[in-house]
């Protein structure tokens, strides 16, 4: 049996070499990052295309692992009535440090382009990773989010935005719960 593919979907900025999910990249064999022309001043339409396309090319089924803005990403792309079949590839998603994409507060107006957040459920098996003290979205808001997705929500404590400013290279939960989402498929 052959395992899915892991995309890696980065948000704002992209993630760099220090980030956790370019360790993941690095750890599971096959993984790949799903690119975009613009990392600083994101295009939904553009973003949601690139994702398709890698969904497309991609033999097999994939596991999307989505960091902040890409979580939202993920989710407009589901609701976007994607075309070719590209959803039913989609054996599962992590979505980890959603953004309050809604929130002029909260998050940087580069990402405001992503609202609303989409609340249809997702139509594939979803982990919604949120931290108690993520500056970009509260814990409640990223419940709430998962709740709309119908994905499982996971706590994972006061770790701020898990990213690299707040300690996360290497994520061993994270890879984790990304086999158990290929062991699901």
């Amino acid at each position: 049996m052959t395992h899915p593919t892991v995309l890696i979907l980065p948000g704002l900025g992209n993630s760099g070499p220090d980030h956790w999910q370019s360790w993941l990249q690095a750890r599971i064999p096959g993984a790949r990052r799903v690119e975009q022309a613009d990392w600083d001043q994101p295009v939904p339409s553009e973003w949601m295309a690139r994702l398709e396309s890698a969904i497309l090319v991609t033999p097999g089924r994939v596991i999307l692992v989505a960091h902040s803005a890409s979580c939202a990403l993920v989710a407009h792309w589901a609701a976007s009535g994607t075309r070719s079949g590209s959803v039913d590839k989609v054996a599962g998603a992590l979505l980890v440090g959603p953004t309050d994409v809604e929130s002029a507060e909260h998050t940087p107006p580069a990402v405001h382009v992503f609202a609303p957040i989409p609340t249809d459920p997702l139509p594939f098996n979803t982990i919604v990773v949120g931290s108690d003290n993520d500056p970009y979205c509260s814990t409640e808001r990223a419940c709430a989010f998962a709740v709309l997705w119908g994905a499982d929500f996971l706590n994972a404590g006061a770790v701020g935005h898990i990213n690299v400013a707040s300690g996360f290279g290497p994520w061993p939960m994270g890879e984790t719960l990304v086999k158990e989402l290929i062991a699901q498929s």
